[in-house]
């Protein structure tokens, strides 16, 4: 298991999404990415494509604008 990090900060709605996706195909599963993001619906978007595609957010953190969302990859 790898921890990794994503920078989705400055993107709107649907680029966070979209960058976590990607990124997420080039992990294993088991990884832990974590996505630093400062559009707000990410907060709603990135748990939602989770349920959606069988992985699973393991916490969720805001703060001085930033928003973090990290998840474990599913199989």
């Amino acid at each position: 298991m790898s921890h990794h990090k994503l920078d989705a900060t400055n993107l709107l709605c649907p680029m966070p999404v979209i960058r976590t996706q990607d990124r997420v195909a080039e992990l294993a599963s088991g990884d832990i990415l974590e996505i630093h993001c400062t559009d707000p619906g990410a907060l709603h978007d990135i748990p939602t494509w989770c349920r959606i595609n069988g992985h699973r957010v393991v916490g969720t953190q805001q703060a001085n604008n930033e928003i973090i969302v990290t998840l474990r990859v599913g199989s």
